[in-house]
């Protein structure tokens, strides 16, 4: 990842084609080295560019991407906690569920049972309600669903 404004541009690419992987790959096995082998750079690097550009690592991007995914499972409600939980990537129900609070301030199953009550949520405010909140400013009543 170089200088210039074309070097700078490639290496936005590079890393949009990280976080896209991510995105679509969250629940396999990922790992930072991998992700930094694909764009051809060393894991500290990609971590380094990824944070300036995205305000986060690459890491705790998959982290929350695997969040979002398994709140939805859990707002759909034909999914237990630990299933959502092994769906979605993590093999960890204990550090699931830690990060899950970490994350939306509630426990994944406290957050299950307010399935029912977002049911008649229009889409637009489903999506706001799922929406975890990064870098741990989840608060239980400032995320609590209505």
């Amino acid at each position: 990842m170089g200088g210039g404004r074309a070097a700078r541009l490639e290496d936005l690419a590079a890393l949009r084609r990280v976080r896209d992987r991510i995105d679509r790959e969250y629940a396999r096995p990922l790992d930072v080295e991998a992700l930094a082998r694909g764009i051809h750079v060393s894991a500290g690097h990609l971590s380094r560019e990824f944070r300036r550009a995205y305000g986060e690592s690459p890491y705790a991007y998959l982290m929350t991407r695997r969040i979002e995914r398994a709140m939805a499972l859990l707002l759909r409600g034909d999914h237990t906690v630990t299933e959502a939980c092994f769906a979605v990537g993590w093999s960890s129900l204990g550090t699931f569920s830690t990060r899950f609070k970490q994350l939306v301030g509630v426990s994944p199953s406290a957050y299950r049972r307010s399935a029912p009550a977002a049911a008649g949520l229009p889409p637009c405010l489903a999506r706001q309600v799922a929406r975890p909140v990064r870098n741990r400013e989840a608060t239980p009543l400032a995320r609590s669903v209505p």
